[in-house]
């Protein structure tokens, strides 16, 4: 289920969810939004919104919400020896620390291994992970290679 939600996101229904979760009162919501109910419901089915309106509902309903985008990328990048071969640019862009990888994240690999869902090798391969680092997470979480 995590993996399907995160493959393919829809926006909207994180939200509905996150509302319903929280128990925000419809009002509350077109007044911090500065919108009306309408607007509110195109949200719920909306499968994407710009960033501004979801950094907005972010903080209200206090969740990152763009933090699914990061587990989206984790998961679903291209393969890092392809990176390794283009040449090394100079950004002005922001740079962050490698290791975004949350609990939700680790717990969901190592769900994976211990169902044997997937070998460790095509774990590797498919989501770009480590080796060392999911034996490092098998130690830490008291598990191992079934």
């Amino acid at each position: 289920m995590f993996n399907e939600q995160i493959k393919d996101i829809h926006i909207g229904n994180f939200i509905k969810q996150a509302v319903f979760e929280k128990n925000i009162e419809l009002t509350r919501i077109c007044n911090f939004m500065e919108c009306n109910e309408d607007e509110v419901q195109k949200m719920y089915t909306a499968e994407d919104l710009s960033t501004k309106v979801l950094l907005k509902l972010s903080k209200l309903l206090e969740y990152d919400f763009f933090r699914l985008y990061t587990y989206h990328l984790l998961l679903y990048t291209s393969n890092p020896i392809a990176k390794k071969n283009s040449k090394a640019i100079r950004s002005e862009l922001p740079q962050f620390r490698k290791s975004m990888y949350s609990t939700e994240i680790i717990m969901f690999i190592l769900e994976i291994i211990d169902n044997k869902e997937m070998t460790l090798d095509q774990i590797v391969a498919k989501y770009n992970i480590g080796r060392t680092t999911i034996y490092r997470w098998m130690a830490k979480y008291k598990r191992t290679e079934k």
